[in-house]
């Protein structure tokens, strides 16, 4: 299971009893991500058994409450658990003020130093890289700055098959090269192709839009992508609720994934006038199949 997403908020602005604001927890290669803190994530993220102090990198979409109203009293919990170790967190500009004149205000310091990365209105380019893992970033279409992510894992090593592998009386050195994707030689100079000796482990990719208004520019950005979460805060019959407010309706996020050619379509951001997401998941269905209406506490395979 090296690639999960939990859906610990689901909803729009409002708290409800049964859905809370956007976040959800990515585990992505053993790294530990939260994407998005509004109201309530650390109640959602104890109901789903999510430890705190495994999260060291946190993504903000956009400065509205509903996506970032959380991430003080997380940032609090970290602190009175007796975090000590760097966290990192990346957002449009802005929120760096938010929390630190909380904190000043309220004469508290945190026993964890904070790495911000403050984007500038529609920028675009990677934000966090390492040898399993890449996350970058793009501009959306809301009504103020605001950023959806694509979480990557990069191309994997190739699974040794010890019984092929054996047979062919190679050395242990050369299971390195096999690993990397490369033929080898035996000592007798026989030529021996990876795809005999070795399978093929695929790479997969997660994106995350919301929230936005239908927005044909982030088709190349999310082009391809496994999974793909997009905003539907509105049924069809709220299309102009939808243009007034830069949101999206059920039809809109599939429309998007049926031109990105991803392979799964996550809606969500639910307005709080909705007590399902029956309706929504039965109009994305009729551009594109495979779309799912979430609710809080759903977890999702990304492959």
């Amino acid at each position: 299971m090296s690639f999960k997403i939990t859906i610990l908020g689901s909803g729009s602005a409002v708290p409800l009893e049964k859905r809370s604001p956007t976040s959800q927890y990515i585990i992505c290669q053993n790294r530990h991500f939260l994407m998005d803190c509004g109201e309530g994530t650390q109640i959602q993220m104890r109901k789903n058994g999510v430890k705190f102090q495994k999260i060291n990198h946190i993504f903000i979409s956009h400065l509205h409450g509903d996506h970032f109203f959380g991430l003080v009293g997380l940032l609090s919990t970290m602190h009175l658990l007796g975090r000590d170790k760097n966290l990192h967190v990346y957002s449009p500009k802005g929120l760096k003020e938010v929390v630190e004149l909380q904190y000043k205000l309220g004469g508290g310091k945190l026993s964890f130093g904070i790495t911000w990365f403050e984007m500038e209105a529609n920028f675009k380019g990677i934000v966090f890289e390492d040898k399993k893992v890449l996350v970058r970033t793009f501009p959306l279409k809301h009504r103020i700055p605001t950023q959806g992510y694509v979480f990557e894992e990069k191309t994997k090593e190739r699974s040794l098959i010890k019984e092929k592998f054996d047979d062919a009386t190679l050395r242990i050195e050369d299971i390195p090269k096999i690993k990397q994707g490369l033929d080898v030689i035996d000592q007798s100079g026989k030529l021996h192709k990876v795809e005999d000796l070795s399978d093929f482990n695929p790479s997969f990719s997660y994106a995350f839009c919301s929230d936005t208004a239908y927005f044909e520019d982030i088709i190349p950005e999310i082009e391809n992508v496994d999974l793909l979460y997009h905003e539907a805060t509105f049924t069809e019959d709220m299309r102009e609720r939808a243009k007034k407010t830069f949101h999206s309706t059920a039809i809109d996020a599939a429309n998007i994934a049926k031109k990105a050619n991803v392979k799964r379509l996550l809606l969500g951001h639910v307005s709080a006038r909705y007590t399902d997401t029956i309706q929504h998941e039965k109009e994305a269905k009729t551009i594109f199949k495979n779309s799912i209406g979430v609710e809080d506490g759903m977890e999702f395979l990304v492959e």
